[in-house]
């Protein structure tokens, strides 16, 4: 193989195993039970490639996520090879995972009731935002990097793009900002299960499959990062991608 067919570096990317011992749910096609084989087959592909990280992009449904799987903190930054990589927590304002009476619960249920009055697609109670302070700091984090001479892939649970009802609450906010900026190159994301694509800008968002969806199919993907383009090796129900930048 030559040189220029190696690429810079690779990891992997796995979206929504939600692994419970429980009865499948049919009418929704999720085997919440089968997910441990399924993580199990993706580990053991995994282990044998040479991966610069692993990245589960939720659902992870823990009390205290952050501590409990050693995350500097709900959202971060880290650097692989010259790439930024930025970690959201698209939880972080919703209707559910801020404690009762928190402020970011309360904003939660004004904009879901705002985003329910104007008949938005994405009005649901199983999505989020970002709080103003998260926004800031992404914004911050982009820019740094660009400073730097960083790409930047942004990785979250939630998508932002194509438009869908499984969309953040403030998605047009945040594609804005990623495509206003030429060095983030992708947004890789799950919680929308069947899976999507599309572009803005120089910004390529991806919709990772949901493991737990089949009874018996798998979802998950290598990504080789090339100096001129991502490869998204799907296996499974994943899809294989080009992505040039």
């Amino acid at each position: 193989m030559s040189s220029s067919a190696l690429p810079l570096f690779r990891f992997g990317i796995i979206a929504d195993p939600q692994y419970a011992a429980v009865p499948p749910h049919a009418t929704m096609d999720r085997y919440y039970a089968n997910s441990l084989a399924k993580l199990a087959e993706a580990i053991e592909v995994f282990n044998g490639e040479e991966l610069s990280f692993v990245m589960t992009l939720g659902d992870v449904i823990v009390s205290e996520v952050a501590a409990r799987l050693g995350m500097p903190s709900p959202y971060y930054s880290f650097h692989r090879h010259g790439w930024r990589f930025i970690v959201l927590d698209g939880n972080e304002v919703s209707t559910f995972a801020p404690p009762e009476e928190h402020p970011h619960r309360v904003l939660a249920a004004k904009m879901l009731a705002e985003l329910r009055a104007r008949g938005e697609r994405n009005a649901h109670p199983w999505n989020g935002a970002l709080s103003d302070e998260q926004f800031a700091w992404l914004g911050d984090e982009i820019a740094s990097a660009a400073a730097a001479g960083e790409k930047v892939i942004v990785m979250n649970h939630y998508p932002v793009y194509p438009a869908g009802e499984h969309d953040m609450w403030d998605c047009d906010h945040i594609v804005a900002l990623l495509a206003a900026h030429d060095n983030v190159v992708a947004y890789l994301n799950g919680h929308n299960h069947a899976g999507n694509y599309g572009k803005v800008g120089a910004c390529h968002f991806v919709n990772f499959k949901g493991v737990v969806d089949t009874e018996s199919e798998n979802a998950f993907a290598i990504v080789d990062v090339h100096p001129d383009r991502i490869e998204i090796r799907g296996f499974g129900r994943e899809e294989s991608r080009t992505l040039a930048y």
